[in-house]
C-alpha cells in the first residue's frame, strides 16, 4: 500500500507505517513533504548534478566525434572549463551520452520478403580447373529463380 494512502486511511503515523511496511519516521517525512508542497506523487525529486552545466558541451563533442568521445579526454576538457567533480562522474555522463547517441543511429535489419513465385537457390561450386589444388576455394552462387508453375508474374 502507498504510504500516503495508508496515512489518509488511518490518520496515524504508526498505523500507516504498519500498513505500508515501513518506519513511522518515513511516514512522517512523506506527510511533512506533502504538506509543504515538495512531494510530487510518483516522481522522485530531481536534484541538480555537479556535471549538469557541462552536459551540453559533452553532447556537442559526442556529436562532432560521431560518438567516439573518450571519457578521460572529456574529463580533461571540462576540468579546464571549471568542472570540480570526479572522473567517475564524467565517465558515467559520457557513457549515458554515447548510449543516447548510438540509440538513434542503429542499423535496421528488415526481413527478406521474396516475390510471389520466386525462390532462393544456392549453389556451391568446387575449385575451378585453373586454380591449384588445396587452396580451399569454394564459390558460392545465390539468387532468385522462378518456380516452375509458380506465380504468373514470375515468368
Amino acid at each position: 500500500m502507498n504510504i500516503l494512502e495508508a496515512y489518509d486511511l488511518t490518520g496515524s503515523l504508526r498505523d500507516a507505517a504498519e500498513l505500508a511496511g515501513c518506519s513511522h519516521h518515513t511516514v512522517a517525512r512523506y506527510v511533512r513533504a506533502r504538506e509543504q508542497g515538495r512531494l510530487v506523487p510518483g516522481a522522485p525529486a530531481d536534484r541538480p548534478g555537479v556535471i549538469d552545466p557541462f552536459l551540453e558541451k559533452l553532447e556537442e563533442k559526442a556529436g562532432r566525434s560521431k560518438g567516439k568521445i573518450r571519457a578521460d579526454r572529456a574529463h580533461e576538457m571540462i576540468t579546464a572549463m571549471g568542472y570540480a567533480g570526479s572522473e567517475r562522474t564524467t565517465r558515467r555522463a559520457v557513457a549515458g551520452i554515447k548510449r543516447a547517441y548510438f540509440a538513434g543511429r542503429r542499423r535496421v535489419h528488415r526481413p527478406w520478403i521474396p516475390e510471389p513465385g520466386m525462390q532462393s537457390r544456392v549453389r556451391l561450386r568446387g575449385r575451378p580447373p585453373d586454380r591449384p589444388r588445396g587452396d580451399g576455394l569454394v564459390l558460392l552462387l545465390a539468387g532468385l529463380v522462378p518456380v516452375p508453375g509458380g506465380h504468373p508474374a514470375a515468368g
